[in-house]
């Protein structure tokens, strides 16, 4: 039986029953779930606006990814949210829309309005509020029962026109562990689906991550009830690795950005964690639907509509993630290519892998280079052709046609041309 078929005609107590049991099921089968939000909390870094139509591009490619769920926007912000988020609603079809919102009725209007012709088991919202010593005394001018009101009231209204509400403490990496538990335990029982652990500023590291996830479990009751989801970001360099502690911690939920885009230093990476999972389920479980061969060509996506540049050497996308110009290592991979790799360029939808030839190249992977061009010299030459590479100025870039001109300076003398 479907979801949608569970909730038709159901109303109170028995959708919460419904809702209760669908958390069960995903919490039984051990799958980590990924929400992405790259199209919310991703575009958010500086420069790296998209239109509408760039979004629905990215969505549907996430849609083909396979996560199951996209943090669309934040509705009460801009109508370029809005439209966004209802051009995406026909389109992407199989994971849930949820809409970011401040604990203010008019933003979960706003969120109901974007997402009105999605279908109810398919949209959602996620509620936020800062909860720290920090955010209550300088950005919110409340005290802890002024903000749990503040929190819960939000909540309950959000259950009221949504199925699946999500609520995060912000800046929960710093709130109180007795407030934080406290928020957790009555929002759950005011109906969210889902409870979020956001380190808004990126301060923790794996071992706080074990020990603040331990004692939230410890101390929330009810968290059987709703799902745990977990949202770093990188200010230490951090954010894979405390997502894949929280992961081993019990989080149900990673929330993640394509490239890991974002404010600051930027977001957990997705693709990062997708690949360390697909090696590792023994300790991480199973990757679910999502498609790790569709990566590479969706951080190129992202990279392109956002303008954010991928850095050469950025892991699983990078363009030198492949490459090697070590003669050593190029030796290696042409024998076998797992010599010198974590995993081959098709398990994430690269090209290949490619042999640069410059200083630190040797005789193989010359070789290797002349032969895919269908040339064919003896030994002596071949040492001569090494021996030109090696002397080229190190911004040089050893083209096909660079190498025909090495290769003929080294078997008939000396060519006027320049390099």
């Amino acid at each position: 039986m479907s979801i949608r078929s569970l909730f038709s005609g159901l109303h109170g107590h028995a959708k919460r029953r419904v809702k209760r049991e669908v958390i069960r099921h995903h919490r039984r089968r051990g799958v980590v779930l990924f929400s992405d939000t790259t199209l919310r909390d991703g575009e958010q870094m500086p420069g790296a606006t998209l239109d509408p139509d760039e979004k629905v591009r990215i969505a549907q490619a996430l849609d083909e990814l396979g996560v199951h769920s996209l943090d669309a926007g934040f509705p009460a912000s801009s109508v370029a949210d809005r439209e966004a988020i209802r051009r995406m609603s026909p389109v992407v079809k199989r994971p849930v829309l949820t809409a970011l919102c401040r604990t203010l009725p008019g933003d979960i209007d706003a969120a109901e309005e974007a997402l009105q012709d999605r279908a109810r088991h398919k949209r959602g919202v996620s509620l936020f509020c800062g909860t720290s010593p920090l955010h209550r005394r300088d950005k919110l001018g409340k005290d802890k029962s002024q903000v749990l009101r503040m929190i819960t009231d939000a909540v309950c209204y959000a259950t009221e026109k949504f199925e699946i509400v999500a609520c995060s403490p912000e800046d929960a990496s710093r709130t109180e562990l007795d407030f934080l538990c406290e928020i957790y335990r009555e929002v759950i029982d005011a109906g969210v689906t889902t409870i979020g652990f956001p380190d808004t500023v990126g301060v923790l590291t794996p071992d706080k991550v074990r020990d603040m996830l331990r004692q939230i479990q410890d101390n929330v009751p009810n968290i059987d009830k709703a799902l745990l989801a977990v949202h770093f970001h990188n200010d230490l360099g951090c954010a894979v690795a405390n997502t894949l502690e929280g992961i081993r911690e019990g989080a149900n939920v990673v929330q993640c950005t394509v490239n890991g885009i974002g404010e600051r230093a930027g977001n957990t990476s997705l693709e990062e964690v997708a690949v360390a999972m697909s090696l590792y389920p023994e300790l991480y479980g199973p990757l679910g639907k999502l498609d790790v061969s569709q990566l590479v060509p969706l951080c190129r996506l992202v990279s392109q509509l956002t303008g954010v540049p991928l850095p050469i050497n950025k892991p699983i996308a990078g363009q030198t993630v492949f490459a090697s110009e070590a003669g050593i290592h190029q030796d290696g991979l042409l024998k076998n290519p797992d010599t010198y790799l974590p995993f081959r360029p098709e398990h994430v939808g690269a090209d290949g892998v490619r042999l640069i030839l410059g200083r630190h190249s040797g005789r193989r992977a010359v070789e290797h280079r002349l032969h895919g061009m269908g040339l064919r010299i003896d030994d002596a030459h071949v040492n001569a052709v090494l021996d030109a590479i090696k002397s080229q100025p190190k911004d040089v870039l050893i083209t096909d046609d660079h190498l025909r001109r090495i290769v003929s300076d080294a078997t008939t003398g000396p060519s006027s041309e320049t390099p």
